[in-house]
């Protein structure tokens, strides 16, 4: 029997990644970058205003030129002063009129506005009367006070963003900025899924004597897509072995990672394995974990696909895609952290686990009101709850993670928790 590490390490090593495309920008959130992108001109492309206020020359209002202090605090306190300067015009952001400071003068600019010619400094106006025709300095400016220069934060030839950077708000701003309205990525790997089982019928159809709904088609797409997958579902498939090797070649062709569900255990599952061993090398070894210990992993077809054999109850087939096939997803998106988040929790119930696995027991995640420590109930694999019950997974929303050795967990207990809330 393979243990988690060890399935998990074949699993990781199996991780491909697409071929680049070039995307619009907008489309481009969390995929990783696939080429290094630098400036071409400068940001700010201008000196711009950095405040409200006033464009004036340091020297007119008792600063001096040369002695810029970056970003000062407009609520520091100073010594008042008293200057009275005309202002002789206005300048909005996004003017395109130049204007000309004379000695001694100043024109009011709005945040963004480029600064006037001769102007080294922006007077807030906080710091002023507000004067409409003369304004009246009551604080001290210096040269480049309240002013963004050219080029102050990027340069051109500098690299805005790095091949193998996952592409998040920031970047995809900064790419804006820099005037790219497309850009390389790897694109999300494609995942299909497959549902094996004579006893399995869609869910627009009613199940008779010895039927089930598929349920599992739909929840590994939907844990596919929650990773980050582009996701292909390709429910039931059924019929004589050549009829399942064209469907089965038909996804290698199209996919990065293929999951089979249904495929391992039983009689029915045998033909299957019959068949998917005739495109490539597939392992069946038992994993030591509970529940989903029975599984398949390997790689078909000439691009050597890495496809999952889930078994068919439900919740032994999300357990396995979330401690797998989701890290797999993950890394192949250039993500830094593959798995879940994990904290410590304090277990508030009884839960049991099987000696010898490693369990993963769904769980509600809870906050202790007075200390903030996390707490853990056991929704499933606890005493006398089933484990293989589907609907305790849903109302839960992290995992405990029960070492092998340990069989029970105690009130009080500390234990390692995994979060499946989306984003985590």
């Amino acid at each position: 029997m393979r243990s988690v590490e060890q399935q998990l390490a074949l699993v990781t090593e199996a991780t491909v990644s697409p071929e680049p495309v070039r995307i619009a920008i907008a489309d481009a959130l969390g995929l990783m970058c696939a080429e290094e992108v630098q400036a071409t001109r400068s940001l700010p492309g201008f000196p711009q205003a950095a405040i409200d206020g006033y464009a004036v020359r340091a020297v007119d209002v008792g600063g001096e030129r040369g002695l810029g202090v970056p970003e000062p605090d407009p609520e520091a306190p100073v010594e008042p002063i008293e200057r009275s300067l005309p202002v002789v015009g206005e300048v909005a952001a996004g003017s395109q009129q130049p204007l000309r400071l004379q000695p001694k003068q100043a024109v009011r600019v709005h945040t963004g506005a480029p600064l006037p010619t001769l102007a080294d400094a922006v007077l807030p106006l906080e710091w002023t009367d507000r004067g409409r025709r003369r304004v009246t300095a009551h604080r001290v400016v210096r040269s480049g006070d309240f002013v963004r220069r050219a080029g102050d934060d990027i340069q051109p030839g500098d690299v805005a963003v790095t091949a193998g950077s996952v592409l998040g708000p920031a970047q995809i701003g900064l790419l804006a900025a820099v005037g790219r309205s497309k850009v390389l990525v790897y694109p999300r790997p494609r995942l299909s899924v497959i549902s094996v089982g004579r006893e399995l019928v869609d869910i627009d159809r009613d199940p008779g004597l010895g039927q089930i709904f598929d349920v599992n088609s739909y929840s590994l797409a939907a844990a596919g897509k929650e990773a980050g997958a582009d996701v292909f579902r390709v429910g039931i498939a059924i019929g004589e072995p050549r009829r399942l090797k064209e469907i089965i070649e038909a996804q290698i062709l199209r996919s990065e990672v293929i999951v089979i569900t249904g495929a391992v255990g039983g009689q029915g599952s045998e033909m299957f394995r019959t068949v998917i061993e005739e495109l490539g090398s597939i392992d069946t070894s038992r994993v030591a974990m509970h529940p989903g210990s029975v599984q398949g992993f390997g790689l078909l077809g000439e691009e050597q696909i890495p496809v999952f054999l889930l078994p068919s109850n439900p919740v032994s087939a999300l357990v396995t895609f979330e401690v797998f096939i989701r890290p797999l997803i993950r890394l192949t998106l250039g993500k830094r952290n593959a798995q879940r988040r994990v904290v410590r929790a304090r277990a508030v119930n009884h839960v049991a686990s099987r000696e010898g696995r490693r369990g993963f027991v769904r769980a509600r995640l809870m906050r202790d009101a007075d200390t903030h420590d996390y707490l853990v109930e056991g929704l499933g694999g606890a005493t006398g709850a089933p484990a293989h019950l589907l609907a305790g997974l849903a109302e839960a929303n992290a995992m405990i993670r029960v070492p092998e050795e340990v069989t029970e967990i105690r009130p009080g207990d500390v234990v390692d928790v995994m979060f499946l809330s989306q984003g985590s």
